[in-house]
This record gives C-alpha cells, structure tokens and sequence, in this order.
C-alpha cells in the first residue's frame, strides 16, 4: 500500500480564503445587479467556473463593463489587487467596488505608495508579468525597479543618492529573495529591506520542502498560472521527481505504481475538495 504524505499547509491561504468568501457572499446576495471580476479571481481555473457558474462575470479590464447599462453593477477586486487608478476608474464609472485584495498585499500597496511619495525609489523583487506585482508598482506610479533574478539587477545602474525601499511579491521564493538582498548589500546603497513575503508563502514553501525529501514523488496541484504554485514545484523538484496538476484527470496517464511513498502538497488557490479527490485517486486509482 503507498503511503501518502499531505503537506501541513497546503491549499486555500487566508488570503484566498477570505476573497472567495467576499465573492460568493455578494452573488448569494446580488439581486438583480451585474457583478464583474477584474481578472480570475483566483488562479484555478476550476474554482473560477464554478462562480461563473453562479453569475460572475470575469472581466479583463474596467472599460469592458458597459456604463450605459442600466442595472446596478459591482466590480470585485481580486486578492492579487490593482493599481490605484484601477479604484479611479471605477469611481469614474460609478461602480460598487467590492476590494478583496490581501490584506497582506493592500500593505505592500500602502508601504509602496507612502514611500515613493517621500522621494525614495521602489525595488519591487518579482514578475514584472504577475497582477499582484502590476499592482504594487501601480502605487509607485509605475516607476518601480522590478526584477525576479539577480542576473536582472546587473545592467541596472543604482542611484547612491536616494534611498531604496525593498518590497517583495507576497508568493517570491525564499531563497532567491535573500540572494538578492545579499547582492544590494554587497553594493552598499542605501536601502531598507521589507520582506513582504507572505508567512504562509513560507510555510507552504518549506513544508513543501520537508515532505520532499522524505518522499519517492511530490505532485503539485494548483492552477498553471498560478505563481506561488509553480513556486512549490521548483521547490519540490530540487530533492525529487515532481510533477504538477491541476486536477486528478491529469494523473491518467502517469504511472503512479513506481513509487512507493508520495509527497501532496498544493497553492494558495486550490480548493480543498481538488486536493480532496487527488489523494483519494491516488489510493484507489478511481477518476
């Protein structure tokens, strides 16, 4: 019989959590009024659909809701948060605004903006690419340094004039994050560090990191675009084979009978009943 190992901390943050709440509250209660998503509100693609399924309206951006619609119109804003003239925009157009932004994240916001208004330059360690990093340096007036890697900081010319403020992406590894730090002390401007990783990004990551090391396979479940899963998996490959998933379906063709002992872990956005149906298909071996 294998032995399964379900990381400590895996599965919805409280974050997510929270987001998901907010949203499903307001379309339980919505009436007759249109309520519109800025982006997926989450990065799983099956959590997504099922409050799709109930009358949410994903969106890409502000201007594809229609103003001159008569019905009332709430937009919600995804945990990941926005830029400050996204809240403008809304206001502009008269919507309700529905903020589910972790808190944790509404901080970086706060610390980003207050910063840059007293003259000091933003370093933002992250993907330029991520909404949740758009949105930070959406409060900086996009004037953020950003970088993922140190071999990104290379061709940067600092400034020994001003002062640095270090922010980071609430889902950053670890790891890099301190190489990083490491190299801008080494360059003796004048910063100060706020690591803004998010404490439960750390203890997903290093629970992840515990189990696969003790384990013949560690498989990852959470959404494809989802950066802080993607995050365990590099973790994760680092001491053992890995694969990632979405859902059980993509377990079909992959030979599970090789391995003995198997390492669970997932993100932030995956729902507990995906990682339910996972471990219950890996014991049975019934989709």
């Amino acid at each position: 019989m294998k032995k399964i190992f379900l990381a400590d901390h895996a599965g919805y943050c409280f974050g997510v959590k929270r987001a998901m709440k907010l949203a499903w509250d307001e379309l339980e209660n919505r009436e007759n009024k249109n309520i519109f998503a800025l982006g997926p509100l989450i990065h799983n693609k099956q959590a997504v659909e099922k409050y799709e399924e109930k009358g949410l309206i994903t969106i890409n951006d502000i201007e594809d809701i229609d103003s001159k619609n008569v019905n009332p119109k709430e937009v919600i804003i995804r945990s990941h948060g926005v830029a400050k003239e996204v809240y403008d925009q809304a206001n502009e157009k008269k919507l309700e605004i529905v903020d589910t932004t972790c808190p944790f994240v509404k901080k970086i916001h706060e610390l980003a903006k207050e910063s840059y208004e007293k003259g000091k330059k933003i370093i933002l360690i992250g993907d330029k690419n991520h909404p949740e990093v758009i949105g930070i340096n959406g409060w900086c007036d996009n004037k953020a340094i950003i970088v993922k890697e140190l071999k990104e900081l290379f061709d940067i010319e600092l400034d020994y004039s001003v002062e640095y403020v270090v922010v980071s992406q609430t889902t950053m590894n670890e790891r890099e994050f301190d190489v990083i730090i490491d190299y801008l002390k080494d360059k003796n401007i004048n910063m100060v560090v706020n690591n803004t990783i998010c404490s439960a990004t750390k203890v997903r990551q290093q629970s992840a990191r515990e189990i696969s090391n003790k384990v013949d396979l560690m498989i990852v479940i959470g959404g494809k675009h989802s950066s802080n899963t993607q995050k365990l998996v590099s973790i994760c490959k680092e001491s053992v084979d890995t694969i990632a998933i979405e859902t059980k379906a993509d377990l079909i063709d992959f030979d599970l009978g090789k391995y003995d002992t198997i390492g669970v872990t997932a993100g932030a956005s995956t729902p507990d009943w995906i990682i339910e149906e996972t471990i219950e298909y890996i014991e049975n071996g019934v989709i």
